[in-house]
């Protein structure tokens, strides 16, 4: 059993939110089957700055790190971003689409922002998660579970795979499977 809660709105309580431009309406709002998981950290390899919210919210000053500039310009969101130290914030209610997916496909699908909901973990390809985002992701995924039918969860690069490498290789996909008792 779960303390977390996915609401009629697609809002997990308890988490801070902090709402997203980057979104719309899904084609099909009883579509909900993909859960992808994500890797950022901004800049690259560092922790615990509010660069990440500010991407997401549109407010990301490209002069504040050269990495930056690159981004400019750049819409995009995810429904859950999950910090080092396990806080979980929310982006987009899972009822609405997430720009997270970006060019992908499965299962002979595209577009999986349509069909997906996407939670970002904050770390990179060359460093391992913390304990704590691994418990909290657990918790998070058996609420989505519970509220809606997904019936598959995948990497970012699972889905994209000639753009795109995270969550990478020091994710736990075993650990993480097993604790919520599922075959990947």
């Amino acid at each position: 059993m779960t303390s977390m809660l996915i609401d009629a709105e697609g809002r997990l309580v308890p988490a801070r939110y902090i709402p997203s431009p980057n979104c719309d309406e899904r084609p099909d709002r009883n579509d909900i089957s993909l859960l992808v998981i994500h890797a950022i950290s901004l800049p690259p390899e560092e922790f615990g700055s509010d660069s990440v919210i500010e991407l997401f919210t549109n407010r990301l000053d490209p002069q504040a790190h050269p990495y930056y500039q690159g981004l400019q310009g750049l819409k995009v969101s995810s429904h859950f971003f999950i910090r080092r130290d396990g806080e979980i914030i929310q982006f987009v209610p899972c009822t609405l689409r997430a720009w997270h997916a970006g060019i992908s496909d499965w299962r002979g699908r595209s577009c999986c922002n349509d069909f997906s909901i996407g939670i970002e973990l904050e770390g990179s390809d060359n460093q391992p998660f913390e304990p704590m985002q691994y418990s909290q992701l657990v918790e998070l995924t058996r609420a989505i579970q519970a509220a809606y039918p997904i019936s598959d969860i995948v990497g970012h690069a699972d889905i994209a795979p000639q753009r795109k490498t995270d969550p990478g290789p020091y994710f736990d996909w075993k650990s993480y499977c097993q604790a919520l008792g599922i075959n990947r």
